[in-house]
């Protein structure tokens, strides 16, 4: 696998953007934008291998440098695992 810093910085931005907007859809917010990019590559797990067990089609992948992101599933596998988090964690009252 070659990936080069200009690469991984984008690919980094496009995670955050995909963990952010998967956030703003579940109406959950917790964490900064690592958490931000974290929950997009994690969401875009879960994207890719739901897009693989049910045959959905790829509907928009962006391919940086040999990596392809799918940048629909990614936010959908983000909003899914937010609210999954979401679910699990309680809300303190103050």
């Amino acid at each position: 696998m070659n990936l080069t810093v200009e690469n991984l910085v984008i690919l980094l931005l496009v995670g955050g953007l995909t963990g952010a907007i998967g956030q703003r859809l579940a109406g959950y917010s917790r964490g900064g934008c690592l958490t931000s990019i974290a929950l997009g590559f994690i969401g875009a797990l879960i994207g890719s291998w739901a897009v693989k067990q049910f045959r959905l089609p790829e509907i928009f992948a962006m391919k940086i440098g040999e990596t392809h992101f799918p940048i629909v599933w990614a936010i959908v596998g983000a909003a899914v695992l937010v609210a999954i988090f979401g679910l699990l964690t309680r809300r303190r009252y103050i």
